[in-house]
């Protein structure tokens, strides 16, 4: 399937999750927010949020400072 991942075609086989995207972006137990077409998606349910085609993926990493 083919989503948009900040702002980019991006490929992965049918039936990924969020979580399952995180890993293979090497981004998984870091600080990040997830916003699936719109939506934040919460830390707690990366695992059970499967993606479709076509899906708008946005991936910020949370950067601390003052």
């Amino acid at each position: 399937m083919r989503i948009q991942l900040n702002g980019e075609a991006f490929e992965l086989p049918d039936g990924q999750t969020v979580a399952e995207l995180l890993a293979r972006l090497d981004l998984a137990g870091r600080r990040v927010a997830v916003e699936l077409n719109l939506d934040i998606v919460p830390r707690s349910q990366h695992a059970s949020t499967a993606l479709r085609d076509g899906d708008r993926v946005e991936v910020v990493h949370a950067i601390g400072g003052g």
